[in-house]
Formats: structure tokens, C-alpha cells, sequence
């Protein structure tokens, strides 16, 4: 992967030279496209492929509901339609494990769902769980992460839900 990074910035490198000089007019958009130009197009290049999703397959919060007001530590119950749950490595079709997101923003669905204190991983094939929180709101949503940890394509995710700790 570092070679093909390289090699795509000596591309972009002497594409940008041989038009040093020229009018706009003369630059090939053929030779623009051929290279990475920006951020997301070095994304492209370091994304995973992902594993394809079955219509229909969702994930849920069972407990808690949203707008519930709770006390720690909390009980999560994790719900799952149209696929099933195995433990992270284990690679069979329409699978995965849940991933809890806790007050933060969906992760890239190209790459590997990061392990962080607010993307708590169950790859132990968990359905549920009991956290603690400091008081007040906060958002939980739940995704579904495939053999290696990377969301399905589309992915399977639940609608946020915000709850409340006393």
C-alpha cells in the first residue's frame, strides 16, 4: 500500500511539472485525473473493501429507549434484524458484531471502526452490556462491524438515541 502511495505522488508530481508553463488551455483534465488531488482521493486509496449487506437488515436499541432518563450503571440490549452476530474473525455471510457509539459522529465507513473509549467494541459476539456514564445527556447509536471490525456496505446502523443520566 505505501508503494501505490508513492507511486501515485511521483505521478501527480511529474503530471504537475509537465504542465509548469503551459496555458491552462494545454492542461490535459485526462492527466488531472489520473492522480490523487486531494484528501479524498488519497482516502480511495487506503479505504477496505466491505462486505455487502442484506436489504432490509437493521440494528436497534431494545434498552434504553430514547429520551430516557437513567441511572449507572446502564443496561444496553442490543437488537438486531435480518442478519445474525458472531464474534469478531469470524467470517460468514450476512454477520456481524455491534459496535456502541457514545457521543460521537459515524466513523468512516471505509476503514476499521476505531477502538476508543466512545467506539466501545463488542467482538465477543455481545447482545448486551452495562456501562457507566457522567451525568447528563448523551447520544448512543449503535453499528454493525463485519469480520474485521469494517461497517457493511450500506451499513447497517441504528437511528441515534439520546438519554439522560442523573
Amino acid at each position: 500500500m505505501h508503494t501505490t502511495r508513492i507511486a501515485a505522488t511521483l505521478l501527480a508530481l511529474s503530471l504537475g511539472l509537465s504542465a509548469c508553463g503551459k496555458p491552462a488551455a494545454e492542461n490535459s483534465t485526462a492527466d488531472k485525473d489520473s492522480a490523487p488531488s486531494n484528501a479524498q482521493d488519497e482516502a480511495k486509496l487506503t479505504a477496505i473493501a466491505r462486505t455487502l449487506s442484506p436489504p432490509g437488515a437493521r440494528v436497534f436499541f431494545i434498552t434504553p429507549a430514547d429520551g430516557d432518563r437513567v441511572t449507572n450503571p446502564i443496561s444496553i440490549e442490543f437488537g438486531i434484524e435480518g442478519m445474525s452476530v458472531t464474534k469478531a474473525g469470524d467470517e460468514q455471510p450476512n454477520s456481524g458484531h455491534h459496535h456502541l457509539l457514545i457521543d460521537t459522529d459515524l466513523p468512516d465507513p471505509g476503514l476499521p471502526i476505531p477502538a476508543t473509549p466512545n467506539h466501545v467494541h463488542f467482538g465477543d459476539g455481545s447482545t448486551s452490556t452495562e456501562i457507566s456514564l457522567d451525568p447528563g445527556t448523551h447520544s448512543l447509536q449503535m453499528l454493525l462491524g463485519d469480520h474485521r471490525h469494517i461497517p457493511h456496505d450500506p451499513p447497517v446502523v441504528s437511528e441515534p438515541i439520546s438519554i439522560t443520566v442523573e
